[in-house]
């Protein structure tokens, strides 16, 4: 094997065959079937222009280390690098390789405001690898990583939720609260128990898990965790028609988020938006038909703008809907082939089910377009 032929490789220009891969597997003692599964990503990759937006990710999944491989000495020089040898050398986890694991995990979270679920599998998944290899060579840092570990799984399982598997996705927030029990860290239950309370199958269910976890964010530092939860909990609360409960909860949402700042508390949270925020009323108000609909519509259209980020979909939708039920049937019209385009290209699970809320709510005329939802919500 040529210099060249390595470089290649490692820069992501050709990808060994099945043959080579084999030899490979031999030099470095891993299974052969793992760097099969890294082959088949990358050519994947190859094939998917945008994909390429995320070369950088690929870069840092392919020099973590995976089962003791040693990496080059150039990566060495890096805390992805520092991490893979110190594991290959059985030595300690330092500092700056744990925060580099630490950082990533909240890179991630924050990396979903513009990659789709399947996109982001892959990535959420070798990082809980990671750090899973990481944490018996970290006993100055368990806790630390354990929190970032529970912190991605409680993401791989809202990805797996969003993908319809429901059931890797109940596995992986069992494994977050587990992470928040073994190091005592509330605010990480909590994040378990609201993802979860998307899934569950019951109302009842929903408003216990959110009851549950609101429980776990009191205190500094937890005020955006909390205006989402309470704000969720307004939701489950309309969707059974408890009005009181649902304007209870939404008011305590938005007393909580006037003291937020999603920006610099926990990275779960910075999906939190102002407009994420509005997108939540607007919910509640639609499915209470309130008469601060129209109002609430407004100021969230005018907070909206043109402006639209790809984790947009969701909210789109929201005002979509409370416009069309509002009685602003042009300009909903015009925010729901807006959020049409968006669900296209960022098909989700939130999305679909908004889909089939806004096409329900269009008029006679507009055929075509709630043709075009209903196959987003199929």
């Amino acid at each position: 094997m040529t210099r060249r032929e390595i470089s290649r490789y490692e820069n992501g220009e050709n990808v060994p065959t099945t043959h080579t891969l084999a030899h490979i597997a031999v030099a470095c003692g891993l299974p052969p079937e793992q760097l099969q599964r890294e082959a088949a990503a990358a050519r994947a990759r190859r094939r998917d222009p945008a994909g390429r937006e995320e070369q950088e990710l690929d870069d840092m999944e392919r020099r973590k280390l995976i089962g003791g491989a040693v990496v080059g000495a150039a990566v060495a020089s890096e805390p992805w690098g520092r991490l893979a040898f110190a594991l290959a050398k059985g030595r300690r986890v330092d500092a700056d390789a744990a925060g580099a694991l630490v950082k990533r995990a909240s890179a991630l979270h924050v990396s979903e405001n513009h990659l789709t679920a399947r996109q982001l599998r892959g990535h959420v998944e070798a990082h809980l690898d990671a750090i899973t290899a990481a944490l018996p060579h970290a006993p100055d840092h368990e806790k630390d990583l354990s929190i970032a570990a529970g912190e991605t799984a409680a993401l791989a399982g809202w990805i797996a939720w969003d993908l319809g598997d429901h059931a890797a996705a109940r596995s992986y927030y069992r494994v977050t609260a587990d992470c928040a029990d073994a190091v005592g860290h509330p605010p990480l239950g909590a994040l378990a128990l609201t993802y979860a309370s998307y899934g569950a199958d019951r109302p009842t269910r929903r408003l216990e898990l959110l009851a549950q976890a609101v429980a776990h964010v009191r205190g500094r530092g937890n005020a955006t965790a909390a205006a989402w939860i309470h704000a969720r909990h307004a939701e489950e609360a309309a969707a059974i028609g408890d009005e009181t409960a649902a304007l209870c909860a939404l008011d305590r949402a938005r007393t909580a988020y006037e003291y937020a700042d999603h920006t610099a508390e926990q990275a779960w949270v910075q999906f939190m938006t102002p407009a994420r925020m509005d997108s939540l009323v607007l919910s509640v108000y639609g499915q209470l038909a309130h008469p601060g609909l129209a109002e609430a519509a407004d100021a969230a259209t005018r907070r909206l703008g043109g402006e639209l980020s790809d984790a947009g979909v969701v909210i789109l939708g929201d005002l979509a809907a409370a416009l069309l039920a509002g009685g602003d049937i042009d300009q909903g019209v015009h925010v729901a082939r807006r959020f049409a385009a968006a669900a296209d290209a960022r098909p989700n699970t939130m999305g679909r089910a908004r889909a089939r809320n806004v096409a329900d709510r269009l008029p006679g005329r507009e055929r075509e377009l709630a043709a075009q939802l209903w196959a987003c919500a199929a």
